[in-house]
């Protein structure tokens, strides 16, 4: 019969897998095997909330300068004009000139 130190011994040595045990199991299963440690700091991360944008966006624009509003048909003219230079039918420097004179021209007449 075995002493109570060799059976302590033999339990032990059960039930602990070896190192090579654990290799070849690696190795064989194709997965990687690894430990982590979960630490719980507090970390403040900074978030918007929907409202916040709302009301970040409307205190920041009310800081721009208010800008003249273009009439419908304005707009369109010179979204044609750009479109047209774009395009290609219409050279950059000659769609500016168009685009100028004309701004110069509606503005005296308004004055």
């Amino acid at each position: 019969m075995p002493s109570a130190a060799t059976t302590k011994k033999t339990t032990a040595a059960r039930a602990r897998p070896s190192a090579r045990s654990t290799a070849q199991q690696a190795a064989t299963d194709g997965k990687l095997h690894m430990h982590s440690l979960d630490v719980h700091a507090p970390v403040h991360i900074p978030y918007f909330t929907p409202g916040d944008v709302v009301a970040n966006t409307q205190a920041m624009t009310s800081k721009l300068p208010k800008l003249p509003k273009l009439p419908t048909r304005d707009l369109l003219f010179y979204g044609g004009l750009g479109t047209l230079t774009v395009a290609g039918a219409l050279d950059w420097p000659v769609a500016l000139a168009i685009g100028g004179a004309t701004a110069i021209l509606r503005r005296g007449r308004h004055e």
